[in-house]
């Protein structure tokens, strides 16, 4: 049987915190001593099971960071509200839908750390993961119409785009500043014919 490499300590790092972070976030506990207890479990998972390293981007963008915890809580808050008026005002009658909706980036970090946000905001939960093409699939409330789910990829784009600004490569931030630009032409009356190949990878 073929020993499993050991992963300097260093390169498991990133990970360990992501870790300890979801455990925090899905026991809504952030107290010293249930942090400690995620750090053990965390450590004993990476050195028990084989995961390989994060490959981190090299780049770090704090401004865009706190723009994107900011982002996050309010979205957070704001669905909460909107979760509670649903359950009173619709009960059972809620029309669901499963919305795939294909990233930019194909980085494992980028595309674990935009669905691990969304699955925490309430009222939408990934429900699987196409590595190949970067796909989210969404098992999302009060969806009924081509324009909700419309609206449900674009605010997934976003909170990618925000990761990408924060922690993605550089490969990845030329690829939104470059769909960023051709958007600013197609408001400017200036569409060119890349544009309807972008619309239709989103879809």
């Amino acid at each position: 049987m073929r020993k499993k490499p050991r992963v300097p300590l260093l390169k498991e790092i990133p990970l360990l915190i992501w870790l300890v972070f979801l455990w925090g976030a899905f026991w809504q506990d952030f107290s010293a001593g249930n942090l400690i207890f995620g750090a053990v479990i965390a450590f004993i998972v990476v050195n028990i099971f084989y995961l390989p390293p994060v490959e981190l981007s090299g780049r770090f963008n704090p401004l865009y960071s706190l723009g994107f915890l900011l982002r996050f809580f309010y979205k957070l808050v704001l669905a909460s509200f909107e979760v509670l008026w649903l359950s009173v005002s619709k009960g059972p009658h809620i029309k669901n839908a499963v919305v795939g909706v294909k990233l930019r980036s194909h980085s494992d970090l980028l595309v674990t750390a935009t669905g691990h946000a969304l699955s925490l905001i309430p009222g939408s939960l990934v429900v699987e993961v196409d590595r190949s093409t970067s796909t989210l699939y969404l098992h999302c409330l009060n969806v009924s119409t081509p324009d909700h789910a419309d609206k449900v990829r674009k605010d997934v784009r976003d909170t990618e785009s925000w990761l990408i600004r924060s922690i993605g490569t550089r490969e990845d931030l030329e690829v939104l500043k470059a769909e960023e630009a051709l958007t600013r032409g197609e408001t400017g009356g200036r569409p060119g014919p890349a544009a309807a190949s972008s619309r239709g990878a989103s879809s």
